[in-house]
């Protein structure tokens, strides 16, 4: 039976996380997909499911999705792209469609060129010879890292003088994380600034538990970082982002923020805390999530490509 290829809609996310945790097994060795995580990025507000997403079915089963988004406004272009390895042809198709449609954003957004960026596993289903005789290379590495707690382990911490850490319980206070946030990951590798309502969605606000986001501040400094934690997922907690201003940075108050994270989860009866960190992160958190006892779990790539 000849494959189908067609846009998703929102009714489509339980097939399409059914797939995801079938590549999961495969690469990382257990499922680790929500349904929450695959209908909020098919809720993306910078995403049109008519143009920008793609399903490949072998008869009536999901074999390959793909999906675009422009957070840009000008030539950065994200993709995602999910095939079965014994499926390659339908992931070609996929993108072929997903090429030609990022290439059409970012000349409808002014660009001359679209720079694309897809996250791959590193050993992923996708063949990826296919994607460098296109033109793609790995520009960037990051780990998905990860750590056991219980509540004898990861009591909580002492919180120094001078230092005070917050839940965000004011609408106040969750307006200053997005701000902390803008200001602590401007620096960082393929940071894409964005307003308030753009903030929101990314971190899916709706469905966050914002026990679970924390301010750390200083005597001199005032609010100094900051930590967003998430505890919908199955698999694990996990730790969404986490930054410390600049000028805050030495004083130990990522480490603060990430043993806080820990004794939560903890006590909430998670086993497990994880996080995702730029392999060539400038500001140490490779090191300090390593002395805080989180080991690698997987791998995943950055590939890019430019297209003209």
């Amino acid at each position: 039976m000849p494959s189908r290829l067609r846009p998703a809609e929102l009714s489509d996310a339980p097939a399409v996380a059914a797939l995801l945790n079938e590549i999961d097994r495969i690469e990382i060795g257990r499922p680790e997909t929500d349904l929450h995580e695959v209908e909020a990025d098919l809720k993306h507000p910078e995403a049109d499911l008519t143009r920008d997403s793609w399903l490949v079915f072998e008869g009536d089963r999901l074999v390959a999705y793909g999906l675009l988004w422009d957070e840009s406004g000008g030539e950065r272009i994200d993709v995602d792209h999910y095939v079965l390895p014994e499926h390659q042809q339908a992931g070609v198709r996929i993108l072929d469609a997903m090429e030609a449609r990022a290439l059409e954003k970012a000349r409808d957004n002014g660009a001359e060129r679209a720079v694309v960026h897809l996250h791959l596993n590193v050993a992923p289903t996708l063949d990826t010879e296919l994607i460098r005789a296109r033109g793609w290379q790995v520009v960037r590495r990051y780990h998905v890292l990860r750590k056991d707690v219980d509540p004898a382990r990861d009591p909580a911490p002492e919180v120094p003088a001078g230092v005070r850490v917050r839940p965000c319980t004011t609408e106040a206070d969750r307006l200053r994380v997005y701000e902390l946030y803008q200001a602590t990951f401007a620096e960082h590798f393929d940071f894409q600034p964005r307003d308030h309502g753009q903030w929101l969605s990314d971190v899916d606000a709706e469905a966050l538990d914002w026990n679970l986001v924390w301010i750390v501040a200083t005597d001199d400094l005032g609010d100094a970082g900051f930590l967003l934690a998430r505890d919908d997922r199955e698999a694990m907690g996990w730790i969404r982002s986490i930054g410390v201003l600049r000028e805050a940075r030495g004083r130990g108050l990522g480490g603060l923020l990430l043993r806080h994270a820990f004794a939560t989860f903890a006590a909430r009866g998670r086993d497990t805390v994880g996080l995702g960190v730029d392999t060539s992160n400038a500001t140490g958190a490779p090191e300090l999530y390593a002395r805080h006892g989180m080991g690698v779990h997987y791998a995943v790539d950055t590939w890019e490509t430019v297209l003209r």
